[in-house]
């Protein structure tokens, strides 16, 4: 998370959204960040506003506006499949070397989900309890031109983006019947990812 505060912005770092990469070209211009531990760098949007606005609004003198990134939810979820699959994790719980994408996406749609599929949702990160987008802005992975140039605007400067924490390449195939189930019991992410076009 980076925080703008001359230009008062927020910038929520969704994981597998190009996060890492942002972070690299934005910090020398932020003002705060929030880097590490992992749980407090990916601070969701109602956390933000439940435990941070505060401090960083100065209780509601000085309102920040909240930018974020969504990943189309099947390319999202191939990003962390591909991410959990490399050698580093082999053996351990959460990796999915030897597992299937449509058995990943399975294990993901379950109530409880298995370590190797615990990777939170998009929707979940972006939304407030009643599932409305809790985020003033909301830019897509695959437009990402489109927030460098907004950041460019406001910061007032030329950006250069790298690529950064890649997950390896591989195949990520969804049968089409997988692809329905997603669709259907996952609709708040598509439909919020629809919202953005």
């Amino acid at each position: 998370m980076l925080v703008f505060w001359k230009q008062k912005i927020v910038l929520l770092a969704v994981p597998k959204t190009g996060t890492t990469a942002l972070e690299q070209a934005l910090l020398p211009h932020a003002s705060a960040a929030i880097l590490d531990p992992p749980g407090q760098k990916h601070v969701s949007a109602q956390q933000y506003r439940n435990r941070l606005s505060k401090f960083f609004e100065q209780r509601g003198k000085r309102p920040m506006e909240l930018v974020a990134v969504m990943r189309e939810p099947v390319d999202w979820l191939g990003s962390w499949y591909r991410y959990r699959a490399r050698p580093q994790l082999s053996g351990k719980p959460n990796s999915t070397k030897g597992i299937g994408f449509d058995e990943f996406v399975a294990a993901w749609l379950e109530p409880r989900r298995p370590d190797f599929a615990e990777v939170g949702s998009q929707a979940n990160f972006l939304t407030d309890d009643k599932g409305r987008p809790a985020v003033d802005r909301i830019f897509r992975y695959d437009r990402m031109a489109d927030l460098v140039a907004f950041f460019e605007t406001r910061l007032e400067t030329a950006l250069d983006v790298p690529r950064a924490n890649v997950s390896p390449k591989g195949p990520v195939e969804l049968s089409d019947t997988m692809r329905a189930r997603l669709e259907r019991e996952a609709a708040a992410e598509f439909d919020l990812w629809r919202s953005l076009d």
